[in-house]
């Protein structure tokens, strides 16, 4: 031992007596669990795939006014989360396998109290849900908070209706060429999904969740010239689509029977001939109230660059068709907004795997930002 650890040890024995002496000194720590802040229009949920370990993935909870870290819930593989009508309930419909990648698969829908994020209880429903990315249509929930609609793949399709309020499944839909679930305030009875022949599919059930029929609508786009993206943003009983060439898609779904509006392009004839296209995974959003539409654009796009993070983001009018501005992309993947007076618009930078804050009245200039939230995060939904 040296000169001077030997020094440093008396010095020690001095002060304590005994090393015993020092550890009894200590106060010992108590563990506790911090309460949640009240939720706001600002607070965020951000679904994370995960991707180096898919079985495990997660949804961040994040304060987006002082971008600070709240909380997270695990949504084992291929989960999809949303709340109730209320707020006040977290589902998250997830697959898990009792040794991570095998074993005896087990689909269910847990439900975290939105408050505190403390797990409640579990409903099993059958294990066919669809092991999909994180999109906005692949679980749904009735206007009434009754009924929670679980998108099925095995790889045939089909719709798992849960009952929520008996906590079991009311009853299985086959929905052969369909995908994505759309559910709206005009019933708590009826649900819809598109079809590969560009088509809507209405179903309607009764009271206790019941299939009470099928009917197939009109083609609302031509899957063939103008694929729609599956993310669709709602203002009151109307459903916006977002298509591959950048051509907009309004859906009236206040009848039993849809009403289309002819599309209408975003792209002026100079944004045309450079190839603007849209492109993410949550790649638009929209303000009821002022009727503004945000959507992610990237230049040179081409059959498969419908994924890319955004060169520009462009805010148009739904009203009168018309670009209103273009900002920085902050290399969006994801955006959603706030529908507050003055909202704030939200996207997760691709390149930092963080969430960045844009003030719309200040033409989306970055007011905060967050950053390494996530792994992998594809999705940002907002307490609202």
């Amino acid at each position: 031992m040296s000169g001077a650890a030997f020094a440093t040890l008396a010095a020690l024995a001095a002060v304590c007596g005994v090393p015993a002496a020092c550890a009894e000194d200590l106060p010992p720590e108590t563990l506790t669990v911090a309460q949640l802040p009240p939720a706001d229009a600002d607070r965020l949920y951000i679904s994370d795939v995960a991707f180096r370990h898919m079985v495990d993935g997660r949804l961040h909870v994040v304060d987006g006014k002082r971008m600070k870290y709240l909380g997270l819930v695990p949504t084992g593989f291929g989960g999809q989360a949303v709340l109730s009508p209320d707020k006040r309930t977290l589902y998250v419909v997830a697959t898990y396998y009792p040794r991570l990648s095998r074993g005896e698969r087990a689909d269910v829908v847990s439900l975290y109290d939105a408050d505190t994020l403390a797990y409640h209880s579990e409903i099993v429903i059958p294990p066919r849900h669809a092991q999909s990315l994180p999109y906005r249509g692949i679980i749904a929930v009735s206007a009434d908070g009754r009924f929670l609609y679980v998108q099925n793949a095995t790889p045939a399709t089909s719709v798992s209706i849960v009952d929520l309020q008996a906590g079991k499944l009311a009853a299985e839909v086959p929905t052969p060429g369909c995908w994505g679930i759309f559910a709206t305030p005009a019933s708590s009875q009826r649900l819809r999904t598109l079809c590969s022949d560009g088509a809507m599919l209405t179903i309607e059930h009764d009271a206790q969740g019941q299939p009470a029929g099928q009917k197939r609508s009109a083609r609302l786009f031509d899957p063939q010239q103008d694929p729609v993206f599956l993310h669709a943003e709602a203002i009151g009983d109307a459903l916006y689509f977002v298509s591959f060439h950048g051509n907009v898609y309004r859906a009236d779904l206040s009848g039993e029977t849809p009403a289309f509006d002819p599309p209408w392009s975003l792209l002026g004839s100079a944004d045309a001939r450079r190839g603007w296209r849209p492109g993410g995974y949550q790649l638009f959003a929209v303000h009821a109230a002022t009727r503004r539409l945000f959507v992610g654009m990237h230049p040179r796009g081409r059959e498969g660059s419908h994924k890319s993070p955004a060169d520009e983001i462009w805010t148009v009018d739904l009203a009168s068709h018309k670009r209103l501005a273009r900002a920085p992309g902050q290399h969006a993947l994801a955006l959603t907004v706030t529908q507050e007076a003055r909202p704030t618009l939200y996207a997760l930078d691709a390149t930092t795997s963080g969430v960045v804050a844009l003030d719309p009245a200040q033409g989306l200039k970055p007011v905060a930002r967050l950053d390494g939230v996530a792994e992998n995060p594809l999705r940002v939904e907002a307490h609202q």
